[in-house]
This record gives structure tokens, sequence and C-alpha cells, in this order.
């Protein structure tokens, strides 16, 4: 491996550190449409979401008040089909890490060849300080509120961070209140019972771990043994947790909101999981030494899982990175001067779109299912998913290898590409 191809990119798209997800997105796009040497205007057409709304509504508290709650959906292309992507409640959140995750999941709808454009969504509030009739109250009112944007034909949300199955049957059951029909394909990601798909909960941290697994044969890294580190532990960290130590792995550090837990032995991954669902965290569990979110990310170990919240290996920490391979759980973990000293350094990192994207294969899944109201069992979904997980791997690590390329920009290429093709394809209306 060299570095030369990428050391010429970056100095032609110069490296600044910004902590501005959609300033990343952008600079990442940059780099692949020079790669590409894709048309200009083409290029400018990419960069620009295709339609963004913010929407402010009240919500009625429990304790008689009324606030305002600010929100957003975000899609950012549909050249490929209707525009995909989650909903997160966060009291972070803001338009322009909204903008970035749409870019990035259009990215990696095309880089594991689904027929869906990128979306997200989020609202402005803490969930953990709301009760269920609150969220229940909000969730409603901001459904109805973007119900202009989505439907099963147009934009289909799906849970994200701080929102779940529960979430997404409110959604659902809203839209469908409104168009007087039950419409289950209006949104992946939500209870079997009501037109889920089996697998759908399971499939981002399943999908990591099928991913990491390809990276460590690439490696030389027999998963069996392998020391594997994991920043956070809500849904996709802790069933990655449990999908690598079910394939052989030494689980040696985890971590939630709160803090992390290490054990150089390994650490009983069943126990955490029931002390994180009893107790609301993992600092609580006996069986390691606590250790902060920060010292977790420089640990020795063979794989690193960033699967917490973008911007969490920066030049400030990249130097000190001790892992053989990432594979970025989380979207926007690593900033994209970060990626260049981590590249430098021989570390092997496989990027956001193409490392978590098990969750909207099989959300692809559930979409079909609910289109054709026709179920498959768990084996056929978790089959098919990693299959084409597999087959993404295999094709963004061939242009890499070929072309001397880091793993994110060589998925980009294949990503940006398929947009940009369809794009001219279909022309410009009118």
């Amino acid at each position: 491996m060299t570095v030369s191809t990428l050391e010429r990119s970056h100095r032609r798209v110069a490296v600044r550190e910004s902590t501005n997800p959609y300033e990343n997105a952008l600079h990442q796009l940059e780099i692949a449409a020079r790669h590409l040497e894709l048309d200009p205007g083409m290029h400018e057409i990419l960069k620009y979401p295709q339609r963004e709304i913010t929407v402010h509504f009240p919500v009625k508290l429990d304790n008689g008040t009324t606030r305002i709650f600010t929100g957003y959906r975000v899609q950012h292309n549909l050249a490929r089909g209707p525009s995909k992507g989650g909903i997160r409640y966060s009291p972070k959140t803001d338009l322009d890490e909204v903008r970035a995750l749409a870019m990035w999941m259009t990215w990696k709808s095309a880089i594991v060849n689904i027929p869906f454009g990128g979306a997200k969504g989020g609202v402005l509030c803490d969930p953990k300080v709301m009760s269920m009739g609150e969220l229940e109250r909000l969730t409603r009112r901001y459904a109805t509120e973007i119900s202009i944007l989505i439907g099963p034909e147009t934009d289909i949300p799906a849970p994200d961070v701080n929102t779940n199955p529960q979430v997404m049957a409110w959604i659902m059951d809203t839209y469908s209140m409104h168009r007087g029909s039950t419409v289950p394909a209006v949104v992946t990601g939500k209870p079997v019972s009501i037109g889920g798909s089996e697998g759908r909960v399971e499939a981002t941290g399943r999908g990591i771990a099928i991913i990491a697994s390809e990276a460590a044969n690439q490696m030389g890294i027999p998963m069996a043994g392998a020391s594997v580190v994991i920043q956070g532990f809500g849904n996709v960290g802790s069933i990655a947790a449990r999908s690598f130590y079910e394939r052989g792995a030494k689980v040696i550090a985890v971590s939630d909101a709160i803090g992390g837990l290490w054990n150089p032995n390994g650490l009983d991954i069943p126990a955490l999981l029931e002390c994180s669902h009893r107790d609301g965290t993992l600092t609580t569990h006996k069986g390691g030494e606590p250790i902060t979110n920060e010292e977790l990310l420089e640990l020795p170990c063979d794989i690193l899982v960033p699967a917490a919240i973008e911007n969490q290996i920066t030049t400030a920490n990249a130097h000190r990175i001790q892992a053989r391979i990432i594979i970025e759980g989380a979207n926007g973990p690593t900033t994209p001067a970060a990626d260049r000293i981590l590249y430098d350094r021989g570390i092997f990192l496989v990027p956001d779109v193409l490392a978590n994207a098990g969750g909207v294969v099989v959300s692809y899944f559930e979409w079909v299912q609910d289109l054709q109201s026709f179920f498959w069992e768990e084996a056929e979904v978790n089959k098919r998913m990693e299959q084409m997980m597999v087959r993404a791997y295999k094709s963004v690590a061939d242009i890499a290898l070929r072309k001397e390329l880091d793993m994110r920009t060589a998925a980009y290429m294949i990503g940006v590409k398929r947009v940009a093709d369809a794009a001219t394809t279909r022309g410009i209306y009118p």
C-alpha cells in the first residue's frame, strides 16, 4: 500500500480540519470528483440538496405548557429512486448535520447498489428528558409537518440516533391516518407486527461485523481472537459487539455516552448487554476497568469501531490511534484531515458509507416486502444482506488496490459515479 495517490489528491484539494459535517461531506465529494474527472456542472448539482425543509411546531408537554420544537428533513438526491434516510432526535442536531447525513445516504445507497437516493431528518430535542406521551405528540406533529415530503414512492424515513421502531410506528400511523388507509411502506425500521422486516433491528451492527471480517481477511488478521474496541453501545454498537463476540473475536473495550469499560482479556458481552438493558448504561458492570471515550479510541487493538457520533477521530488524536483496522459504525466519525493521517500511518479504514450500510440494505428489503405484502424469513434477510455487503466491499477494495487509493475515496468513486450516471442519463428537466 502506498500513499502517493492520496497525497496527490489532497494536495489538489486542500485539507482543513473542520467539525462541520456538511463541509466535510463536500470535501469528500470534491476528492472523488477529481479522481473521476467529474463534469463541473454535475459536481455542482451533487453538492446541493434537492429539497430541504425546516419546521417549527408546537407540542403540549405533560405539565400543561406548550413548547415550540424545530425539525428538519433534507432530500439530497433522487436520481436513482426515492430518497431514504433516518430521523434523529438530538439536542445538538442542526441543518448542516442533516444535509451531510442526507448526502452520505445518497452515496451509501449507491455503493451497495440499491435504488434509493439520500435523505435525513432531525428534531432538535432531548428525548432523555421527555415522557413517552411527549415523544409521541412530538413525533406525530413532526410527521405531519414533513408529510408533504415523505411517502413510499418519494421519501422513506427510518430510525437513527435516539429514535426506534416505536417512533417509526407513530410516523406510519400518522401518515396513514392522513391518507385514510394503512401505508406500511412509508417508513422502515418499524415493528414486525405492522410490516417491519425480520432482521432489521440487527442489520447495521451485523453488517459492521461482516465488513470487519472482510477487512480482517484482507489484512491477514484471523477474526477468531482478534481484539476489538467499540465506541458507542446503542443499537449499532451493542449488536456489533454481540456479532463480534459470536464470531470469536475478543471485545476488549466498549463505551456509551456515560463512559466505558476495558478488559484486555476480553469483556463478557452477553452480561454487558443485560447490564445495559437493565441499568441504561454499561458502566455499572463490574467486569472491566473504567475508561473514557477519548482513552478508548487510542487503545491498541486489531479493530476499532467508532459507532457513536461524528468527529471522534480528528487531527487532535489521529496520531495516537493504535488500531490496525477502523470500521466506521457511526456516520462521519473521522474528519478528512484525520483520514490523511491515518492512511499515511498505514491504518486501514473502511468508511461509514460502506461499513454501516447494512441498515439501509435491510431497510430496502423491508420496503420491498411492504410493497409486495410478502414477507421473508430472517435467515433469508440475513443471507441477502451479507451477499450485498460482501459484493460491495469487494468492489470498493478492488478499486482501492488497483488505483492505490484509500477505501473512502474508492467507495465514493463508485457511489458518486453511479449517481452522476443516473442524473446524466435522466437529463435536466425541463
